[in-house]
């Protein structure tokens, strides 16, 4: 993990503001949904990618290193290899 030295503080209603600099680095835009986990005592945020990240296909998909990617894709991905 890489720390940035940014802080901000959590208003009354519960909301942080992502810094610009760490949005246009991550492709995140305005609107743009993202996915809130907990690890211990970390929270993640990560950009919602619900399909394939190659087809954008949204059946039989399957997280491969962090990544989403349907079975067709999984196919074609070995016998290219």
């Amino acid at each position: 993990m890489k720390s940035t030295g940014m802080v901000r503080r959590v208003d009354e209603l519960g909301r942080i503001v992502v810094p610009a600099e760490i949005r246009q680095s991550m492709g995140i835009g305005v609107k743009d949904p993202l996915e809130i986990y907990t690890d211990g005592e970390r929270i993640i945020l990560q950009k919602y990618q619900p399909a394939c990240i190659f087809c954008n296909g949204a059946e039989d998909v399957r997280l491969f290193a962090g990544k989403k990617i349907c079975l067709s894709c999984i196919e074609k991905i070995k016998n290219e290899a």
